[in-house]
């Protein structure tokens, strides 16, 4: 009788069990302050038509984080130190074909983005290690250019921070700009 007991109460535990586990709702994480963003060379690759033969060249994949009335440069993301160039995980550019970027030719292929910013310039990083967070476990020896570029004084601060590209002469210029801060990262085809 006391094992016949001992099952029965198994058996509800685990019917009641049951019903929780396939009654309870999924709980999904909260939204992200820093937005994740992906902007692509030519700027409408992502859009086109069927009948439209434009093919992406450079696309980047980076989060958005906000001034939120924050001194950014120098103050929250010190001078002098690696920064992951957004928020959130390293990061990731992508070329479509080979680029050149300070003289170097860089292979198709997909790279993380960092930078070292400076008062009056900035140093730009591409490099092999992608899906990482942060700057936290960057490794220099995996870069496989560093640029020096300097910073230009926007007309108004930028609230988020924001990456475009421009045409040029022979290739594009990566546009990033971030509260009282902008630079252009040449890039050649």
């Amino acid at each position: 009788m006391r094992n016949i007991f001992i099952v029965v109460f198994a058996l509800l535990c685990f019917t009641v069990k049951a019903q929780d586990a396939s009654t309870s709702e999924v709980k999904f994480p909260v939204a992200d302050p820093s937005p994740a963003d992906i902007v692509y060379y030519p700027l409408n690759a992502a859009k086109v038509k069927a009948d439209d033969a434009t093919k992406p060249i450079v696309k980047v994949i980076y989060s958005r984080p906000q001034k939120k009335g924050r001194d950014i440069f120098g103050v929250l993301e010190q001078y002098g130190k690696v920064w992951r160039f957004g928020a959130n995980e390293s990061t990731e550019i992508r070329f479509f074909k080979k680029v050149t970027i300070g003289g170097k030719k860089i292979k198709a292929g997909a790279y993380s983005l960092f930078a070292i910013p400076n008062k009056d310039s900035w140093t730009i990083i591409v490099n092999k290690q992608t899906d990482k967070w942060g700057a936290f476990s960057y490794d220099e020896t995996k870069d496989v250019v560093r640029v020096n570029v300097p910073v230009k004084t926007p007309s108004k601060p930028i609230e988020y921070f924001s990456i475009t590209f421009n045409s040029k002469e022979g290739g594009i210029n990566l546009v990033a700009g971030w509260d009282k801060t902008q630079i252009e990262l040449p890039i050649n085809f």
